[in-house]
């Protein structure tokens, strides 16, 4: 956990007015640009004078049932995305990355389009329509420097706007059950239990995060009736596509530590379908999650009079 790390401002501006429409995302002192459009206002968006820069682009939407991206670069990345138009019937949603002062060139640029495809690919979020990993362009040690700057930015900007496909959630340095490897946390520990089931699972809390250790167990299908396409249950099938679950025996075990958003969405995906998050995980003295986060509820407030 980084408790140093500064706040940054990001400023979204929706062009048309809606928020399914084209927007705009910059961060103060960062000289990075994004456009944001829907695939049906991909005319407008590419008319754009942004749209004709030198700079990245980021193709997203759903291939064959799977989540799939599509990772390219150049120089003037409208021409790019208007060839792309016919030939990829897939996409839904473009996303334009350029510089305000369009000052990257194309070393920059292939050196940011192999980044972010390693990056992607790394994470498994999404299935690529790349094919090859692109060779990283040969920059000097102060442009790699400048590349990996701009690349943290946009690693920050990019989640805010719903695009996922390079946040890891797993956790390798937190302490798992399996082999009691990794520095100890000093976190309370949370577990769930459902004897029914033979399902024994271990959490903490993590930079604000819900994190299942490795080690713990899941059920293997998703059960919940009529829910089969809601977001815990995408998640529980996306948990298996990546590895993060993988079957042993009657069960799944995580194989390393992920974090989730919410003790809900951690106990969805160990039982397999909705459960009370904060009122089923327990510490070790019997206190459900519920009551020990109302203690500390409590505790600020006392500390604040």
């Amino acid at each position: 956990m980084n408790a140093t790390a500064e706040g940054r401002s990001l400023e979204l501006y929706f062009i048309e007015g809606k928020p399914d429409g084209m927007l705009t995302a910059e961060v103060f002192n960062w000289t990075g640009h994004v456009l944001m459009t829907p695939r049906t206002r991909i005319g407008p968006a590419l008319s754009r004078k942004e749209a004709s820069f030198t700079g990245i682009y980021l193709l997203l939407g759903e291939k064959d049932g799977q989540p799939c991206a599509y990772i390219g670069e150049g120089e003037d990345i409208s021409d790019r995305i208007r060839n792309h138009d016919g030939r990829k019937d897939w996409w839904t949603t473009a996303v334009l990355v350029t510089s305000m002062a369009n000052n990257l060139n194309k070393a920059h640029v292939k050196y940011l389009e192999a980044r972010l495809v390693e990056e992607a690919k790394a994470t498994g979020r999404v299935m690529l329509d790349n094919g090859n990993t692109p060779v990283r362009a040969g920059l000097t040690e102060a442009g790699q420097s400048n590349m990996e700057a701009f690349l943290n930015y946009l690693f920050m900007v990019l989640p805010a706007l719903g695009v996922n496909l390079f946040v890891k959630n797993t956790r390798p340095t937190l302490v798992t059950l399996e082999s009691g490897s990794g520095p100890r946390t000093t976190t309370p520990v949370f577990t769930l239990s459902i004897p029914t089931h033979g399902l024994t699972a271990k959490a903490v809390l993590d930079d604000g995060d819900f994190v299942v250790l490795s080690g713990s167990l899941a059920r293997r299908q998703w059960s919940g009736m009529n829910t089969e396409d809601s977001g815990y249950a995408r998640l529980h099938e996306e948990l298996k596509r990546t590895g993060v679950l993988r079957d042993d025996g009657d069960h799944c075990i995580f194989t390393q530590n992920y974090a989730f958003s919410s003790p809900s969405a951690a106990a969805a995906v160990v039982y397999g379908s909705f459960i009370s998050g904060p009122g089923t995980w327990k510490l070790e003295d019997g206190r459900t999650y519920k009551e020990w986060e109302a203690a500390q509820l409590s505790e600020s407030a006392e500390a604040t009079e």
